[in-house]
């Protein structure tokens, strides 16, 4: 079986270098970066199942690295380390996203139980997104083989609410009607057969993933909130917590097909305490 693999967030030397001891003995693949920085720069190309992300470190804010560690990727478990004057930072942290907190300096026995019992949330999390995405796939190669069969007229889209809305958001000379397609820059999206391209490159969305990116699209310069994402593309109300979770799971998938593709890794940007936009 292969290792987990845990990235080490601390600025404090002594602590970077004890907890990656105890790790690698235990038998785990341990990466570690001393500032926010590094750990940036680190999470743009690599992934990882585990980080132990101290809360102050120095050049940035624990919480700054665990919502640039979301959006690359939602399925790291992170844990944060703290002491009890930024107990207050910790619990935002829960609440941003963490698994759960530790304070300094922690010890072996606690570590090791915490990394065990969130490996496993991750694993059970993983498997569920897997199965989901399948059904989603399922879903999307079945209408297409729906829509082969039909001929005369247009296939209408499965997601009308969407269609609904995104009509009284495009400019008339951006779509064009006959084929019910939209052009902006180097993206193209065709509203019958579900098909996006950028650049020229066809991107194989899921039905849920095409919604999401069609609206935002149509909706473009403005910043869309997780919670319209989810009334217009999947038609039904929710809470902020239950909106934000759905969407970055579809964000995230969306954004790796992309860089997949084209090799883009900036189209879908992240509006701090607004929700998404198209670049």
């Amino acid at each position: 079986m292969t290792p987990a693999r845990i990235l080490i967030i601390d600025d404090e030397l002594s602590i970077r270098l004890t907890l990656a001891e105890i790790l690698t003995n235990d038998g785990y693949e341990v990466t570690t970066a001393e500032n926010g920085q590094a750990a940036l720069e680190i999470i743009t190309h690599q992934s990882f199942d585990l980080a132990l992300i101290d809360i102050n470190l120095g050049d940035m804010k624990g919480t700054e690295v665990l919502s640039a560690m979301r959006e690359q990727s939602i399925d790291t478990v992170a844990i944060i380390l703290t002491a009890h004057a930024s107990l207050n930072t910790a619990i935002d942290a829960l609440r941003g996203g963490a698994y759960d907190y530790l304070f300094k300096p922690c010890q072996a026995d606690a570590l090791r139980e915490v990394i065990k019992k969130g490996l496993v949330k991750r694993h059970h999390s993983v498997r569920q997104q897997n199965l989901l995405y399948q059904l989603e796939q399922n879903l999307s190669s079945t209408l297409n083989e729906i829509r082969s069969t039909v001929s005369g007229g247009h296939a209408k889209a499965s997601s009308a609410r969407l269609d609904a809305q995104g009509d009284g958001l495009l400019p008339l000379q951006q779509r064009n009607e006959s084929q019910n397609t939209l052009q902006k820059g180097g993206l193209a999206i065709d509203f019958d057969r579900h098909l996006v391209t950028i650049a020229g490159n066809p991107l194989e969305l899921s039905p849920t993933e095409f919604g999401v990116f069609a609206y935002l699209v149509t909706a473009s310069p403005r910043a869309v909130s997780p919670q319209e994402l989810v009334s217009a593309v999947q038609g039904y109300e929710s809470d902020p917590v239950e909106a934000s979770d759905l969407i970055r799971a579809h964000i995230y998938h969306i954004r790796r097909k992309i860089k997949q593709t084209t090799g883009q890794t900036n189209i879908i940007r992240t509006v701090r305490n607004s929700g998404y936009q198209i670049e």
